[in-house]
């Protein structure tokens, strides 16, 4: 990828919803929301799958996150893809997020990209979106 942005996140919604919960796992869905700071400005609004396993170092979740901001300097919307899974021998590991290819809208058209994203001790959350904006 040719660009970088870096910054935080805050979330400031979070509400979670357990649909399944028996044997193995319990199975819930999450609405999340985000305000973005740093190279990338602006909200996004995420819904996440997540199972948390009888164990509870293991769990894995699953999302769609649309993001409403400007990026170097451009403003429109995308969408990400999460994917992510945890147990106790492989620790938490490092979630894989991706923006979702032509889901760019007004100059954000034809973004690409990768997002890591680091959950810090005290709770914080910051980002390193390696990017290619056609």
């Amino acid at each position: 990828m040719g660009h970088r942005a870096t910054g935080s996140f805050d979330i400031t919604r979070w509400d979670s919803s357990t649909y399944d919960q028996a044997e193995g796992a319990e199975l819930a869905g999450i609405e999340v929301g985000k305000n973005w700071h740093g190279d990338l400005e602006g909200t996004s609004t995420a819904r996440l799958l997540t199972a948390l396993a009888q164990v509870p170092t293991s769990a894995a979740y699953v999302g769609i996150e649309r993001v409403s901001a400007r990026l170097a300097g451009r403003a429109g919307t995308f969408v990400i893809q999460h994917s992510a899974r945890m147990t106790a021998e492989e620790g938490a590991g490092t979630p894989d997020v991706s923006v979702v290819p032509d889901t760019g809208t007004g100059e954000l058209r034809g973004l690409r990209g990768d997002i890591e994203i680091t959950r810090h001790e005290d709770g914080s959350h910051t980002y390193v979106f390696e990017y290619d904006l056609g």
